[in-house]
């Protein structure tokens, strides 16, 4: 191997090799130690936004999920192509699958947390095992630790992270304490996305901060928990839906409209269509409140003439961030047809 046959390979350019090159991977002179942890994320996949942070150490694999309303397999053009994407997707919807196959087409929770000794599939969520919270703890605060230590944009609903940089970059907001205040930012994340049911009466009162982020997560986690959550704070959201912010608009509109009763619909619905065009609001905008109009399903039915009218086409200079703009309005047009 090269390893085997570094040193001699260097002696026989009249170079001494290094004492760490005997018996171990040569890597070169500025190899560093290992790293205590091996990170990971993952964000919007063409025309799906997903929020998801992970690492991992040499036994165990934490992911934490910001977005845990959504499942694991939406709807993606590009991977829907395949057929056995199409195949697995139709025996989940027919109750053929088992729990294991099953697990991709379902919500996720909002921690991960699997041994990659003994269950190296990832098929055993050990985040609720009580043999196991010291080590959930452990890696949950170093995942936090890095969010801090890089100050994670993606803290931000995609639309402010350019509307905030306009005139400089995503790289010195997210640097700038008084443009991105992280840590209430952060704690208003933490507390929406880990679903706990008592975080209700702290998530209205975060509607009223005076970051749009933190109003926008408290939004979300309402949305998150489902119709008590909405109906608790419904006065809240429908305050909400003339936020000065657009993207705390959407969230308070996506948690009325798919949780609401009738009058919450009736007045969530024009809310979203409003911010649905690319050509009127930009990419971000459009895909943001597109996915909460999708989220509706049938209930979005009275809208089918004006999505049909939205324009599908982006610039040239849009095309990478709006490619998904076609393909979702497509999709929420074809489920509503049939």
């Amino acid at each position: 191997s090269f390893v085997d046959l570094a040193p001699t390979l260097l002696s026989l350019v009249g170079v001494k090799p290094p004492d760490y090159v005997q018996g171990h991977a040569f890597m070169g002179r500025y190899e560093t130690p290992p790293q205590p942890f091996i990170y990971g994320y993952r964000g919007r996949m063409d025309e799906r936004y997903d929020m998801m942070r992970t690492l991992r150490d040499q036994r165990y694999v934490y992911i934490r999920n910001y977005m845990p309303h959504l499942i694991y397999g939406q709807h993606v053009r590009y991977m829907f192509v395949t057929p056995t994407t199409h195949v697995w997707r139709e025996l989940f919807d027919e109750g053929k699958l088992t729990p294991e196959q099953s697990h991709f087409w379902e919500k996720k929770p909002p921690e991960e947390l699997y041994d990659l000794t003994s269950d190296p599939d990832e098929v055993h969520n050990l985040a609720d095992s009580p043999a196991h919270q010291q080590i959930l703890k452990r890696m949950r605060k170093a995942q936090q630790e890095l969010a801090r230590e890089i100050r994670d944009v993606g803290f931000l609903p995609e639309n402010e992270i350019h509307s905030r940089s306009q005139g400089s970059s995503p790289y010195e907001v997210g640097h700038d304490a008084k443009q991105y205040p992280l840590e209430r930012i952060m704690a208003t994340a933490e507390l929406a996305t880990l679903l706990e049911p008592d975080a209700v009466p702290k998530l209205k009162e975060a509607l009223g901060d005076d970051d749009s982020a933190v109003r926008y997560w408290a939004a979300m986690g309402l949305m998150m928990r489902g119709e008590a959550a909405v109906e608790t704070a419904r006065a809240d959201l429908r305050g909400a839906l003339s936020d000065d912010a657009p993207s705390v608009r959407i969230a308070a509109a996506w948690a009325l409209g798919e949780h609401g009763n009738q009058q919450d619909l009736d007045k969530a619905l024009p809310v979203l269509l409003g911010y649905a065009s690319y050509e009127e609001n930009g990419v971000y905008l459009s895909l943001m409140s597109l996915t909460a109009i999708d989220a509706l399903d049938a209930r979005a039915a009275s809208a089918i003439d004006q999505l049909k009218a939205l324009p599908k086409k982006v610039k040239r200079e849009d095309h990478r961030p709006g490619y998904g703009i076609d393909p979702l309005i497509e999709k929420i047009i074809a489920d509503l047809e049939q």
